[in-house]
């Protein structure tokens, strides 16, 4: 009958919101069928690759979804397709809902599925294309390996380093209180104040994380071999308003 292509183009048309009568003309395809492919999941193709495809790429979503990748995401071989996996702490159900909806919005046309265990929630969704969009898969654990971002990956995070800090600090950052004593007029007083910590093993994405802090602005200090910290009043309160708080 009609080719992988045809029912492609039809859901492309469909999709941009084109009528089934004028979807059905223009590829040559009887409009009971152009409904049927519109009505029933089980016909719809997946959406082209960006990178092999030249198919479109939301920037913002994307962005934010490397983020969360670089911090808590793998990617493992199946059967026929790869699966891209974010691992969320099961006690923040807003960055779970974050990382659900940046998947969606990256490849609207597959399901994505929860999947519950003690204290964690993993966001999953299959694809064949996964490695074409995050060519920093590799064997073994990410900071054993390095870590460079492709042209195309640094233009994105470029216009787009705050989703991209989102994704690295609501996967392997934390808010934390700090506090120290002084004395003031002879009294002793204490003072606390918040601080992001971001913590990785692997350098080269210590390095991203203070690229993207660097372009928005925001000072940054190494505190320890394995964490970068903002500490500086306003840097705080300037990263709190591009990221907003885990919940």
């Amino acid at each position: 009958m009609y080719g992988s292509h045809t029912r492609s183009e039809a859901h492309r048309l469909l999709s941009a919101g084109g009528p089934v009568s004028d979807v059905a003309r223009r590829l040559g395809v009887s409009r009971s069928t152009i409904r049927a492919w519109r009505d029933s999941p089980g016909t719809r193709i997946a959406a082209g690759c960006p990178v092999c495809d030249s198919h479109p790429l939301p920037h913002n979503a994307y962005a934010a979804l490397l983020g969360y990748y670089l911090g808590d995401g793998c990617i493992s071989r199946a059967e026929r397709q790869h699966v891209l996996r974010v691992a969320c702490d099961a006690s923040l159900p807003t960055i779970v809902s974050d990382v659900e909806r940046a998947i969606s919005t990256v490849h609207p046309t597959r399901p994505v599925f929860l999947v519950r265990g003690p204290g964690v929630v993993v966001v999953s969704s299959g694809w064949k294309h996964w490695p074409c969009l995050f060519p920093q898969h590799g064997p073994g654990r990410k900071h054993e390996r390095p870590i460079v971002l492709e042209p195309w990956q640094r233009d994105v995070v470029a216009d787009h380093p705050g989703p991209f800090l989102r994704g690295l600090f609501h996967s392997d950052g934390c808010r934390v209180r700090n506090w120290a004593t002084r004395t003031v007029a002879g009294e002793r007083k204490r003072y606390d104040y918040p601080r992001w910590q971001f913590s990785n093993r692997s350098d080269d994405i210590h390095d991203l994380c203070t690229w993207a802090l660097d372009l928005v602005g925001i000072a940054w200090r190494r505190s320890g071999r394995w964490t970068t910290s903002v500490s500086r009043r306003e840097a705080v309160a300037e990263l709190d308003r591009l990221i907003g708080m885990k919940s």
